[in-house]
């Protein structure tokens, strides 16, 4: 039996976990829940899943979790803030933790996880990209297992499931589905609402990530993380819009054969794999039936028109802490655009403007890196507030 931490529980990601966890009461139990703010929603999942351990990262919601616990007559025990999720990440609470806390706020539970060398089911990417380096070795140092839940990296895990498998590896390629606004012109965006942007055609995600996928930044932090996991340099790593998410990703040999998975596009079938790899496991997704879905189409991305792909390819090249500023700098526009200070096409232009303002430095330790994240985030705010008094 294996104990799982569910960080991010509340979010889509968690619901999808527990969602696989609940098949096999045999092999998996839910032991440590955390989420957000939102105490209900924790509180409802304890009572179906029964953890030892709920944990609120906003400290301010504790009383009324620890209450709420009580008055469910649950015997699980309520933590507060961001600290008590790291240290049951990395202690004896659990043997796998599906990291699913959106943003750099999950980096530090993430690598808790890691360096307490647990089985680390990794939906957060932020922690990739912010701190690749120091989270990988973490892991190396440790004997964690990382296995990737965004169904692209996990589609390459499948294909490359040791580093042997790289021998022979000439390149990757991650599919993207374009997002809602795939083939608009970039003319057309400018007036792009929030609730079209997390519209998402095939994927159920959070509302940063839906974005993400609109302005194409999601495939290029996943660019970046791609060259973390699998230890591969930008130019070995390409992007194909694939409107149909079937296929999840491609692995190109230099004797000329490719390997890919495919899947419908469910991230249940990335959670089972890495709850129960090398084994199978049922995940409630149904079977991939190819002559019900017909054609399978491939195209360039636009970079004209969504050029924060461009943006991550040129953040993962110049190396340092300028992917930290690229991912802060993005955190920071994104959240803007959902609260309607500014616009879609606002985004990309405020990210190309930081990372030519900030300067980038050697990632020589995760004090480094945080620092970064944070002068990112300042000069964000100061311009998107000058950009709020221009309009």
């Amino acid at each position: 039996m294996n104990n799982v931490a569910v960080l991010g529980a509340t979010g889509s990601i968690g619901t999808s976990a527990l969602d696989v966890i609940t098949r096999h009461p045999d092999r998996l139990r839910v032991s440590v829940l955390a989420g957000g703010r939102n105490v209900d929603a924790l509180i409802a999942l304890c009572r179906q899943h029964r953890p030892d351990h709920a944990v609120i990262a906003d400290a301010a919601s504790f009383a009324s979790l620890r209450d709420g616990l009580r008055a469910a007559g649950l015997k699980t025990e309520a933590h507060p803030g961001k600290e008590a999720i790291d240290t049951l990440a990395g202690g004896d609470a659990c043997d796998i933790v599906i990291a699913a806390i959106v943003g750099a706020a999950g980096l530090s539970s993430t690598l808790a996880a890691a360096k307490a060398g647990k089985r680390l089911l990794l939906a957060n990417k932020e922690s990739l990209v912010l701190a690749g380096e120091l989270l990988m070795a973490a892991a190396r140092n440790a004997g964690a297992d990382i296995i990737p839940i965004d169904s692209e990296h996990n589609a390459i895990f499948q294909c490359l499931p040791s580093a042997d498998a790289c021998a022979g590896l000439r390149r990757i390629v991650l599919t993207a589905s374009g997002g809602p606004f795939r083939g608009r012109t970039r003319s057309t965006l400018r007036d792009i609402t929030p609730e079209q942007a997390i519209a998402h055609p095939k994927w159920s995600m959070g509302p940063k990530i839906s974005v993400d996928s609109a302005t194409l930044m999601n495939k290029g932090l996943e660019v970046i993380e791609a060259h973390h996991l699998f230890g591969l340099p930008g130019e070995c790593i390409d992007v194909l819009v694939h409107p149909q998410s079937l296929v999840h990703s491609l692995v190109e040999f230099v004797d000329g054969s490719t390997l890919a998975q495919l899947g419908l596009p469910d991230m249940r079938t990335a959670l089972a794999v890495g709850l129960a790899w090398p084994q199978r496991i049922a995940s409630g997704v149904e079977r991939l039936d190819l002559l019900e879905h017909g054609r399978l189409e491939f195209e360039a991305p636009d970079l004209a028109t969504f050029p924060c792909l461009r943006l991550a390819y040129e953040a993962l090249a110049a190396g340092g802490t300028t992917p930290a500023l690229l991912n802060a700098l993005n955190e920071t526009a994104v959240s803007a655009f959902l609260q309607g200070r500014i616009g879609f096409l606002d985004i990309p232009a405020l990210v190309e403007a930081g990372l030519a303002a900030l300067p980038s430095t050697p990632a020589a330790s995760l004090d480094v890196l945080l620092e970064a994240d944070t002068s990112a985030r300042h000069y964000a705010e100061q311009a998107i507030i000058q950009m709020t008094a221009n309009r």
